[in-house]
């Protein structure tokens, strides 16, 4: 399944605290708590998840909706 390929090129490529990736096979979500998300913008972050799909994201993943936060950011929002 591709949610197991994006979930494993984004954990071999952050540090995750948690890491979740759902789908239909076109569309994903993913939630990544992460520190290397630390003093990042939200942009960078996108781009730090953008990095670690490489061609993955311009080939076989059609949409990907990411929430990205810090470990002390997701406590928060708990």
């Amino acid at each position: 399944m591709l949610e197991d390929v994006i979930y494993q090129a984004i954990d071999a490529n952050l540090k995750c605290h948690y890491l979740d990736v759902t789908g239909d096979g076109q569309h994903f979500d993913a939630v990544v708590v992460s520190d290397d998300f630390i003093n990042k913008s939200r942009l960078q972050r996108h781009r730090m998840i953008y990095a670690a799909l490489g061609d993955k994201m311009r080939q076989e993943v059609h949409a990907l909706s990411m929430k990205l936060y810090t470990i002390l950011e997701f406590s928060e929002n708990k």
